[in-house]
């Protein structure tokens, strides 16, 4: 049977000040055993290879999953003036971060511009040649785009299955508070729902996608438009067990990093457990 394991995107606010950075709280997270740890280079990517060493040195000391998300200020359907800068964010994650130990960069896809269908033609190509230079450098970092919770953005579901279908190697990840507010009425958000996407992408990724999924999970507050900002869970209208419930059951596994707004060791605590009655 697959499995998750849990963690948290950034440092809990509880985290001890020392040794502070990503070592101590991958230290603290090992100790309220949790086993998974998202690092937020979510401004810009600076950190010293020394740096990256000791991070890598720790994960495997204390047998935590690595992950990275890239800085926001990156955009597959950027002009031609400034792609070459947001392209350099992202690969400065992808080679910091397989430095540190990580095994997948997660990043934002960036604006449709008011023209899915363009945007996905000028991203798929963007993101293959990202991809080939991942090879001739012998980064096996996988790249994850989010699901995004704003229907201006790049990130439906729809979107990330198109680009898992043109490029394989690039499979989601599942911010399911995104898929969730995205929509703007509430819908998203019961078992029959979760278990159409999941079904979905069962037909169509390589085979195991659904064993290595790399997810995001908040509460969340929206609008209409979609995503307002991140809450914790018990204060939103998120139905976890729903959604734990279909992961059980199409027997999905990987890793849930929480990204609550104040407590996310808490939530991400709260989740394990919930899992763990659901799927036994």
């Amino acid at each position: 049977m697959a499995n998750f394991i849990f963690g948290t995107v950034g440092k809990p606010k509880s985290t001890p000040a020392r040794p502070g950075g990503s070592v101590g709280t991958i230290q603290y997270l090992s100790s309220l055993g949790l086993s998974a740890f998202e690092i937020g280079w979510v401004r810009s990517v600076r950190v010293s290879e020394k740096t990256c060493h000791k991070i890598k040195e720790t994960t495997l000391e204390h047998d935590i999953h690595l992950s990275v998300h890239a800085p926001y200020y990156f955009n597959l359907n950027a002009d031609d003036t400034e792609w070459p800068k947001s392209r350099k964010r992202l690969m400065d994650a992808c080679h910091y971060g397989y430095l540190a130990g990580a095994t997948d960069v997660i990043f934002h896809p960036g604006s449709t511009f008011g023209d899915r269908d363009s945007a996905l033609k000028k991203a798929i190509p963007r993101l293959d040649s990202c991809l080939d230079e991942l090879h001739k450098n012998g980064n096996p970092i996988r790249l994850r785009p989010e699901t995004m919770g704003k229907s201006a953005q790049l990130g439906s579901f729809e979107d990330l299955i198109a680009v898992n279908k043109a490029l394989p190697e690039v499979e989601p990840c599942f911010d399911f508070a995104h898929l969730h507010a995205r929509t703007g009425d509430g819908s998203c958000n019961s078992y029959d729902e979760w278990a159409e996407i999941l079904e979905q992408l069962g037909k169509t990724a390589r085979p195991g996608a659904l064993q290595r999924m790399h997810c995001h999970l908040s509460g969340i507050a929206y609008t209409a438009k979609g995503e307002k900002h991140h809450l914790m869970l018990r204060d939103s209208d998120f139905d976890l067990r729903a959604l734990l419930s279909a992961l059980s059951d199409f027997d999905c596994g990987g890793r849930i990093v929480n990204e609550s707004p104040e407590d996310m060791d808490k939530d991400a605590l709260y989740i394990k457990e919930t899992w763990e009655e659901l799927s036994g």
